[in-house]
């Protein structure tokens, strides 16, 4: 019985110990890579909106100059960012994220940049799972589909041309997937409205991006 309850000692001892190790193995290289990661994060995020947004049409670092939104009318209850381009300190453009959560396979996270009338500067999908070789032309490197929203104004809600041409508007779909075209169009649409109506609040809401470069 003695010997049995050492035996069990014994390896409670070396499956703790290894515990140990491990859990002080992973804690080490999470240390080690985070600022990798986050180096590698930012670099990803300044492409994406360096891509919507051309560099020339303001002149602040967009990545340290942004707020944070609650608003379903953006296609979740999630918490949204709201990059503010400037230029000569004065309001340009709103680089809004937002979903489009009726895509054919789920949700589709978008970044939208409108400027101040609610032209549309540009457009990028940045998560999705639509299907591939269909629905995933949504991403510029599939297809050049998602520049069609460039220089594109929207007028009001009522503007019907905010549609694909199959349902009377002015954007195409693609053979066999419509749903993820429509999906996109109609988020990227309330976005645009979204940045006209809440401009003057988005602008001066306070900088959730100050020190993200510390």
């Amino acid at each position: 019985m003695a010997t049995e309850k050492k035996a069990m000692m014994k390896n409670g001892a070396i499956l703790s110990l290894f515990a140990l190790i491990t859990t002080g193995l992973v804690t080490a290289t999470q240390i080690m890579t985070k600022d990798k990661i986050a180096l590698q994060e930012k670099k990803q995020l300044l492409k994406v909106l360096e891509q919507v947004l051309p560099k020339d049409k303001h002149d602040n670092e967009l990545y340290l100059d942004c707020t944070i939104v609650n608003t379903s009318f953006l296609g979740s209850k999630k918490p949204y960012k709201v990059y503010r381009a400037k230029k000569d300190n004065q309001p340009v453009a709103l680089l809004i994220e937002s979903t489009a959560p009726d895509g054919y396979s789920g949700n589709i996270d978008i970044l939208s940049a409108v400027y101040l009338d609610g032209t549309v500067a540009g457009v990028r999908v940045l998560k999705h799972k639509e299907t591939p070789g269909l629905g995933d032309k949504i991403e510029i490197e599939k297809s050049p589909w998602i520049t069609e929203f460039n220089n594109i104004q929207v007028k009001s809600e009522q503007d019907m041309r905010w549609a694909v041409k199959k349902d009377g508007g002015m954007f195409d779909q693609f053979t066999g997937a419509t749903i993820t075209p429509r999906a996109v169009i109609s988020a990227v649409k309330r976005a645009s409205l979204y940045a006209q109506h809440e401009q003057n609040m988005l602008f001066e809401a306070e900088n959730k991006c100050v020190g993200v470069d510390k």
